[in-house]
C-alpha cells in the first residue's frame, strides 16, 4: 500500500491507531462532550466576483497545456480575475457585504463588528477591516473592524470569534468577509498553481438566532501541524522577505505550493478533525444534509466525498470558481444557500485545510 493510500485507509478509522499516541500529539477531545449550543444563525450571505472571467483554455494556451489540462488536473474550468486598481479587495469585499446586510434585512450601520477574514491582504498597514469599514461607508462610525488571518480557513476563525461573542450577549449583530485576490501573486511557471487559484468575495451577517429557530453552532475543530509551514507558503511581504530586502528575490513574491504534500498532509488532518466533530462514525455523518468544504482542489474534494457522509449533499463552486483561499467556504455556503442544497433548519458541516498545516471543522444547523 502507498503512502496515499494509507492515508486514505485511516479516514475509516478516524481514532488514528497506535499514531495517535505518537510523542507529540495530544489526546483528542472526547466526541462525546457536550455541543457548543452557540444560538447564532447566519442571516444573510453575499457575494462578488470579479467581472474578468477566465477560462482555463485560456491559461492553457499561455503556457503550452494541452487542451483541457486544467479541468483534468485542477478541476476547474473558469475563474474570475481582479483588476486589481478597479477592483480592489476592499471594494470588493464591500459589495458581497452590502449584498448580505440586503439578504439579512439590515442596514450596515446597525453592525456590532466588521471582521475582515481574508488569506492576502491589500494593504501590509492597516489591516483590512477599517478598510473595508471605510468601503462600506462607516468610516466614522466608530464600529470595531478588524482582521482575522488563518490563510485559507480565515472565514471559519471570524466566524467562531464573532458567533461566540454573539452567544455571550457581548454584540448583537456581526459582519464577516473574506475578500480574495489571488492572481497577483501566481507562478506562471507552475502549471498546477496558475490554473487552481480564482480572485473573489463573499460575506456573512451574523446575529443571535430567534427563541422558535434550530440554527445553532454545535462543534468547532482545529488541528495545526506546523511542520507543514512550506508546503504552501509566499515569503516575501513581510519582515523576513520584507519588498527591498536584501536577500529579497522575485519569487519571493509568488505563492508556493507542493500540491501533493499539501493533500497527503490534510488526509492526515481529517481524521482527527471528525472526531472532534463527533462524525467518526456513520450514523453521526448521516445525520447531516450538506457540507461546505474549502475548495482547495478536486483531489480534495473528492477525499471529502469518500469519507461518507449518506444524505448530505456537498457544494462544490471548484469548477466555476476556482480555490478563491478563504472567500472559497462562504462562496459555497451562499451558493449552497442561493440553489437549495443548504436549507434553514437543516444540519451540516463545514471542513477545510490551510496553509500552516491546519486543519478545521464546524457543525452547525443553518
Amino acid at each position: 500500500m502507498d503512502t496515499q493510500s494509507q492515508d486514505m485507509a485511516s479516514l475509516q478509522t478516524p481514532m488514528g491507531g497506535a499514531a495517535s499516541h505518537k510523542r507529540g500529539h495530544r489526546a483528542l477531545p472526547d466526541p462525546n462532550r457536550s455541543d457548543l449550543d452557540w444560538r447564532v444563525r447566519i442571516a444573510g450571505l453575499g457575494r462578488y466576483l470579479p467581472q474578468r472571467r477566465v477560462a482555463s483554455a485560456e491559461i492553457e494556451r499561455r503556457i503550452g497545456l494541452p487542451e483541457g489540462w486544467a479541468l483534468q488536473n485542477s478541476g476547474v474550468a473558469f475563474r474570475h480575475w481582479a483588476e486589481p486598481e478597479r477592483e480592489r479587495a476592499s471594494w470588493m469585499g464591500a459589495q458581497a457585504a452590502m449584498q448580505a446586510c440586503e439578504c439579512a434585512g439590515v442596514e450596515p450601520a446597525a453592525l456590532d463588528l466588521i471582521v475582515n477574514a481574508s488569506g492576502s491582504a491589500e494593504r501590509a498597514i492597516p489591516d483590512g477591516g477599517p478598510l473595508l469599514q471605510r468601503e462600506l461607508g462607516l468610516g466614522r462610525s466608530g464600529i470595531p473592524a478588524l482582521s482575522v488571518h488563518a490563510t485559507c480557513l480565515s472565514f471559519v476563525a471570524a466566524l467562531e470569534l464573532a458567533a461566540e461573542r454573539i452567544h455571550h450577549g457581548r454584540i448583537e449583530r456581526a459582519l464577516i468577509v473574506s475578500s480574495e485576490i489571488a492572481s497577483v501573486g501566481l507562478d506562471f511557471d507552475n502549471a498546477e498553481i496558475c490554473t487552481l487559484f480564482g480572485d473573489g468575495a463573499a460575506a456573512a451577517v451574523l446575529e443571535r438566532s430567534p427563541d422558535d429557530s434550530s440554527s445553532r453552532i454545535h462543534r468547532v475543530a482545529w488541528r495545526t501541524m506546523g511542520e507543514g509551514v512550506e508546503i504552501t507558503t509566499l515569503r516575501g511581504g513581510g519582515s523576513w522577505r520584507p519588498p527591498l530586502g536584501p536577500l529579497t528575490t522575485a519569487a519571493d513574491a509568488l505563492f508556493s505550493m507542493q500540491g501533493q504534500a499539501a493533500l497527503r498532509s490534510g488526509i492526515r488532518l481529517v481524521p482527527h478533525v471528525m472526531r472532534s466533530l463527533g462524525l467518526d462514525d456513520a450514523a453521526a455523518r448521516d445525520a447531516l444534509r450538506w457540507i461546505a468544504p474549502h475548495q482547495a482542489s478536486r483531489a480534495a474534494l473528492d477525499v471529502i466525498e469518500q469519507i461518507g457522509f449518506g444524505r448530505a449533499r456537498m457544494v462544490r463552486t471548484l469548477e466555476q470558481t476556482g480555490n478563491c483561499i478563504a472567500a472559497s467556504i462562504p462562496l459555497a455556503l451562499e451558493q449552497g444557500v442561493r440553489d437549495g442544497t443548504i436549507r434553514r433548519g437543516e444540519p451540516g458541516v463545514v471542513l477545510g485545510t490551510g496553509a500552516g498545516l491546519s486543519g478545521v471543522g464546524l457543525t452547525m444547523t443553518y
